[in-house]
Parts: structure tokens; sequence; C-alpha cells
């Protein structure tokens, strides 16, 4: 019978050092592996949620259409009443600078909130806000919180954007989405006779679907065919809502200003950025900050450039402000490649980065095919071209 030697130890099973670090350079591989996939599943998913955000668009401009038989202006309102100079706290009107987001909110499941705007009320501090609310773009620094200004609304926010909520205008809330402007650029200018081509007046002449002051549009306006015409898009912020020297900020998300050039050739714009961001520059980021504000470069977005470009402000000037009559507001969003776009038709599709844009130098038209290729077409209300094959 054989015995076990009393001199030779135990061994018991167990890893040796280079076996635990082959196995955790391994998992390391495969999350490694792994972590780009988990990320594109999940921009896939906000991806898909700000999609159905634009149907819901889609479906509540419709259904006002129904209504009212056009679609709601960009901006509108009402003035406030006479000796509104004197309004020191911007409270006794709108200003008729109401966003279509306000018209749109009893056709987009916010009637609550339409009602409430609609009855008037207080501010926070107890001031008397009249029927249709205060100032579009009260912030709520001089009477107090106006409560249906500040609330946010979920569904006017894409989940792949990232609005700094706490910067800027705080008592406002925010907005990822936008309307179309179609191929104009707007500015004090004449063209073929045609004046006063600008983004927010009411007399303004704009070839998209959401134009100046209380301009409406019905379908019969658009003779293009409502599937070859853009009515809403993405235009992302980064929330900074003030004016600053800019360099290294993302393209997509500021505005640059005081470049009047843009208003005869929207490709002097192209020249402000590097890689992609503004280089020493003036810029501002408007855009997305006061969701009840109808000004254009706040709710708005035109077909020139292409999407996921830089924006440019055709002021001559150095005002920091929203209040720009002219230049290239660009289309953007978080989701690589494009942005999402809502059709007049209501159908929602994703706009390639690489779109053809055709002729960026070209001065804007006010009749005819777009100069700013399929791009440009797909903006256009009445432009008689193709656009279908984008």
């Amino acid at each position: 019978m054989l015995s076990r030697n009393p001199y030779r130890p135990n061994r018991t099973a167990g890893f040796t050092l280079v076996e635990l670090l082959v196995v955790i350079a391994i998992i390391g591989v495969l999350v490694a592996l792994l972590l780009p996939a988990v990320q594109a599943a999940r921009e896939a998913a906000r991806r898909s949620q700000c999609s159905n955000n634009l149907k819901q668009f889609g479906l509540a401009l419709h259904n006002y259409h129904d209504v009212f038989k056009v679609f709601p202006p960009r901006r509108g309102g009402s003035n406030p009443p006479a000796g509104s100079s004197a309004d020191p706290t911007r409270t006794f009107g709108n200003y008729d600078r109401l966003s279509a987001f306000v018209a749109l909110l009893p056709y987009y499941e916010q009637k609550a909130m339409a009602d409430q705007i609609a009855g008037g009320g207080k501010t926070s501090t107890g001031m008397t806000i009249p029927p249709g609310g205060p100032a579009a773009w009260y912030s709520g620094s001089a009477a107090g919180i106006y409560d249906p200004w500040s609330t946010q609304i979920k569904m006017l926010l894409c989940p792949s954007d990232r609005p700094i909520l706490n910067s800027g205008n705080s008592h406002n809330a925010k907005n990822s989405y936008a309307f179309s402007l179609g191929d104009t650029v707007g500015g004090d200018v004449t063209i073929n006779g045609q004046a006063h081509v600008t983004f927010n007046r009411a007399d303004g002449f704009l070839r998209g679907m959401f134009g100046g002051s209380q301009r409406c549009v019905g379908m019969n306006f658009i003779t293009d065919g409502s599937s070859n015409t853009i009515a809403m898009s993405e235009k992302t912020t980064n929330g900074i809502f003030s004016g600053r020297t800019g360099s290294g900020e993302d393209q997509k998300t500021a505005y640059c200003y005081t470049i009047p050039a843009v208003l005869t050739n929207p490709s002097a714009c192209l020249g402000v950025v590097t890689k992609g961001s503004y280089v020493s520059v003036q810029i501002k980021s408007t855009h997305g900050n006061i969701w009840t504000d109808g000004q254009a470069e706040v709710v708005g977005f035109n077909t020139v450039l292409p999407p996921n470009g830089p924006s440019c402000d055709g002021s001559n000037d150095s005002s920091s402000s929203a209040d720009a009559q002219g230049g290239v507001i660009t289309a953007g969003s978080q989701h690589p490649g494009g942005v999402n776009g809502t059709f007049a038709d209501g159908s929602v599709r994703f706009v390639n980065q690489n779109i053809n844009t055709g002729n960026l130098a070209a001065q804007q038209v006010t009749a005819g095919p777009s100069p700013y290729g399929v791009w440009g077409a797909l903006g256009s209300i009445s432009g008689r071209e193709p656009a279908s094959d984008f």
C-alpha cells in the first residue's frame, strides 16, 4: 500500500499570475470591442426618439392645418397695447414674437399649457400677465418667473442634444428643433426689384414654409410637392446665449455674427471655421435657448449651407442679440452624419450632411429653382425644382 509523502506540500487549484493577467487582457479587449457597439446602439435609440419627436410635430402641423387651413406662423401673437415703450418689465404683451411651438401646443398634447397662456396669469412675484403671455423672450429677471415660459417640454429636446439648462437664459425652457425658412438668406436687400427680404418682418419675402411675422403658408402654396419640401429639422445648441470670442467651439452649436458678406455670398461663412470649429471670431448661441421666441435664429433654419455646418449672422453690427434680419442658420444635430427632418407631408427622413448644396457663392433668388442644389430645393416651397432623389 502506497502512502503519501509527508514532505510533499498539497497542490490546490488556482490561477497563476500570468494566467490572471491573460484573462484581464482578454476582458479588456472584449470591452474595447463591445463599447463602440453599445454606444452606437444607444445613439440609434436616441436618434429614433428624436425622429419620433419630429413625427409628432409633423402630425401637430397637419392637425393645425386641418383646423385653420394654413400652417402656423413661425412668429406671431399680438403687439403690446399703446404706450408699450413704457414697458420696462416687458410684460404688457408678447410683442408679436410667439414661436410656432406656442401656436402648436394644443396639437402635441399640451393643451393645458396653451389654456394657461391664453388665460393670462401672474408671475412668481405677483405681476399680472395678460392673455397671450409677456414678451416672447421674457426671462423672468424683471418681474418674476412666468411658469409657461420656464416649463421644459420634453418633446422639444432631442435626446442626443445636450443643452446647458442652467446657463444663459436660465428661466427659459429650451428647444432642439427648428422651422424651415427655405433657401432665403434674408437681409435688407433688393433682388430683381423685390425689397425687404428679411427673416422677421411681416413684409418679408421668404421661400420656406415658415416666413416672417404673421406669415402663414397653406398646402396650396407648396407647389413643389409636400414630400419634396422640408418643414422642420434639428438645430443643436450649447446653451450659452451670450456673445463671446470663440476659438475651438463646435460649428454646429454656435453662431458667428457681424458677417454681412453672407447676405450675397453664403460661402463666406465657411471661412470662419477650421476642421469643424470656429477660429477667433465673435460668436453667440442664441438658437434653442428661448422656445417661445419666434425670431429666426432662435427657432429657424435655412436650407443653404449643408446640415452640421457653421451659421453666420449677416447683420453689420456687434450685437449678440437674437434679432438678425438675415444670415445663414444651418440645421445641425449631435447625430453622426446629418439631421432628421420633418417634411410637409408629415414624413420624417434623415438628411445626410453631404447633400448637394449647389453654388454656395450664388446670391439668393426670389423665384425659380434654388441655386443651392438639392438642399435648397427641399427648402423652397415653389421653386419648380425636382428634389426627390436627395
